[in-house]
């Protein structure tokens, strides 16, 4: 149905497809990748900041306008990144693995003597070591209390009850 067709004051308006259209992202995407390029054509930039640029070109990586901006502004961006450090979860996940395997070598039965002095200096070392040596060192705690809960070393599980249970009941005055 066309009402409007008939009616001399209304034009249709011509209709471009979103196909055809470039869209506002792909403009600045674009406007990023062409200096990106130019960085990698100007030989005065370090060779290192360059292939920086490059391999984040090549993989899309959403670092790239910041990487750029900073090469722009003269900064050789291959000396401020550190190799050293992987991932932080990896980390976390593999000292906790550790504590819990050299609180393991602590705790367990038998008497070895050179085992367990050698693991106490690793697990201190590691403590001492870490970015976070608190929340390591209560980890190592957490795990050494569980372990010795299993064996109940010294009847510690016994002595934990009867602390609990004397705080849990002092305030009930029934028990007298």
């Amino acid at each position: 149905m066309k009402l409007m067709a008939s009616h001399s004051s209304a034009t249709e308006r011509e209709h471009t497809p979103h196909s055809n259209r470039i869209s506002r992202t792909n403009t600045i995407i674009n406007a990023l990748k062409r200096r990106a390029q130019s960085v990698l054509n100007d030989k005065s930039i370090d060779p290192q900041s360059r292939a920086i640029i490059r391999y984040a070109l090549e993989i899309n990586d959403p670092w790239l306008a910041q990487l750029v901006r900073r090469v722009d502004a003269g900064e050789a961006i291959g000396d401020t990144l550190d190799f050293e450090e992987g991932p932080e979860t990896n980390k976390h996940d593999s000292n906790e693995q550790k504590i819990e395997a050299l609180t393991e070598m602590i705790c367990r039965a038998g008497d070895e003597p050179e085992t367990k002095s050698a693991a106490l200096l690793v697990l201190v070392a590691t403590v001492e070591n870490s970015p976070h040596p608190k929340a390591l060192a209560n980890t190592a705690k957490h795990f050494a209390f569980t372990r010795c809960g299993e064996l109940d070393l010294y009847g510690m599980v016994d002595a934990q009850i009867a602390v609990a249970e004397a705080e849990l009941l002092a305030g009930n005055k029934l028990m007298s």
